[in-house]
């Protein structure tokens, strides 16, 4: 019997090839699928790769490197793996940490027969694009599915004197030709977070903006307040509830000049104060689609569909919660319903990360959360200073703090800051989705000495304040005042056993 032939190009058109995108495309052709993959650049990855995710990520790890930034509360503040750290220096790592990240995913898209072309798209029809694949020539394609996953970008108002060089954003900031001495980042996101904190690791004077007078509000306030102390101890000039009047590129220097009437004043300015999604270019209206104020797409959550059904979405384009991690779940979910063939639903708990200097991870609920909705709780913190692995690694920073029901002992939620957080979370992700409770950080054995110890002294600290379960209780050892006599109990072994009521 033979099939079918399709009235259309490809079983499923993919735009953007991030995250989403690429488990998307994958996930599709391994269902033996015709995939097609546009991409706007010329070298696949989307922003993630480029601009985004990994160098950022690359970048942290070759500034902690570089500087010996681990290992200074051994040998002292002035200790140095290099003593003069360049641009190059750190661009070095970052351009061979992209070549294989593309190598990687072009040697996937091959392997599993994902069609690509490089150009920029836009719907003509409810099943066509149209791809500008150089200047001037075009391409038409259909599919019968398609997903969006194109991605976000920079927020560049006008009121911002944006050149390039002194005043960047996110993505031009990593090309910069000089390390700066002094720098001003506009917004306590998770973008001006993690990169304030890395260039205070390279000693630079970094001034951290942010016009609300809280930042990170979706994480832990006890978290939160733990991390401003040690950025703040690390030099970083963090300015809450500062909103800028005005940015002057004077030439020698930037100056902002806030509200309050106060000055800042750097050698570069970095403005990290929101992301747009990329899909002004689409023409969605071909469609019947429409995007929010941000440039967004509203979707389905279990199956990411938009309102047009044959029409999917992913990725950042879709807001929150805007990671590379969920977005690889997300696009395999959203190829999965495409196609028609069930898989399995993503689990409720996911982990959180930021990396910034100190690194931060939360999976599940934070302590405001479970005040608003008026749960009752216990809480179990360590430090790092408290475990073995910490005084070798020579920490002097870092908490685990877990969050427990006390109605059914269940972990709520778990919250870290401090080395390795973003590995160590996993182990309070699995506990979470697992429906695992305190007594299994009691019950279980850490490696030691490990920083993974931390969740079994964070359980006992919790532990040791909450009620005993009932089937816990025959375990302690019976009272002495009332322990009958070895001989009396052999004679008496016939006899209907008492209850020990001190046991109970």
């Amino acid at each position: 019997m033979t099939e079918t032939p399709s009235k259309f190009d490809y079983d499923l058109i993919v735009i953007g090839s991030g995250p989403s995108g690429r488990t998307a495309a994958i996930q599709a052709a391994k269902l033996k699928r015709r995939v097609l993959v546009i991409d706007r650049k010329d070298r696949l990855g989307g922003v993630s790769v480029h601009t985004g995710t990994v160098p950022s990520k690359t970048l942290r790890e070759t500034v902690l490197n570089l500087t010996g930034w681990r290992e200074r509360s051994f040998y002292g503040r002035a200790y140095r793996v290099k003593d003069q750290i360049k641009a190059e220096d750190l661009k070095a790592r970052l351009h061979m940490t992209l070549d294989h990240e593309v190598d990687v995913l072009e040697h996937q898209f091959n392997r599993n027969h994902v069609d690509m072309l490089a150009g920029m798209a836009h719907f003509t029809g409810p099943n066509e694009v149209e791809v500008e694949v150089e200047a001037g020539d075009t391409t038409r394609v259909t599919g019968e599915k398609f997903l969006i996953a194109t991605g976000t970008r920079t927020y560049r108002p006008d009121t911002v004197p944006f050149n390039g060089k002194t005043v960047v954003d996110g993505d031009e900031f990593l090309e910069m030709e000089e390390i700066p001495r002094s720098l001003i980042v506009v917004g306590a996101g998770v973008i001006g977070v993690e990169y304030a904190t890395m260039f205070s690791a390279l000693d630079v004077r970094v001034t951290l903006i942010e016009p609300r007078d809280s930042f990170l509000d979706f994480i832990d306030q006890r978290l939160i307040e733990e991390f401003t102390h040690q950025i703040r101890e690390n030099g970083v000039d963090l300015r809450l509830g500062s909103a800028i009047e005005s940015i002057e590129d004077e030439g020698s220097h930037i100056e902002v000049t806030l509200e309050n009437g106060r000055h800042v004043r750097g050698e570069m300015l970095l403005f990290a104060a929101g992301r747009m999604g990329n899909t002004d270019r689409l023409n969605l209206k071909a469609v019947g689609l429409e995007t929010d104020h941000r440039g967004r797409l509203e979707v389905e959550r279990k199956t990411y569909q938009t309102k047009v059904p044959h029409i999917y979405a992913t990725g950042d384009v879709i807001g929150h919660p805007s990671l590379a991690s969920t977005s690889l779940q997300q696009g395999r979910v959203a190829a999965c319903h495409a196609m028609d063939v069930p898989t399995v639903p993503e689990s409720p708990w996911f982990p959180y990360g930021i990396y910034s200097v100190p690194e931060m991870s939360t999976c599940g609920m934070s302590e405001e959360e479970l005040k608003e909705r008026g749960v009752p709780y216990e809480v179990g913190i360590a430090r790092f200073r408290e475990t073995s692995r910490g005084h070798i690694m020579g920490l002097e920073h870092g908490m685990l703090k877990m969050l427990f029901s006390l109605k059914t002992r269940r972990v709520l939620g778990v919250q870290i800051v401090g080395e390795g957080a973003t590995e160590l979370i996993h182990i309070a992700q699995a506990v979470l989705n697992l429906k695992g409770t305190v007594d299994y950080f009691v019950q279980n054995t850490f490696n030691y000495p490990t920083l993974a110890e931390a969740y079994k002294i964070a359980g006992l600290d919790a532990f040791n304040r909450m009620p005993i379960p009932d089937e816990y209780k025959d375990l302690r050892a019976p009272s002495k005042a009332k322990k009958a006599p070895a001989k009396k109990a052999e004679a008496t072994k016939d006899a209907p056993a008492k209850k020990d009521k001190a046991a109970e």
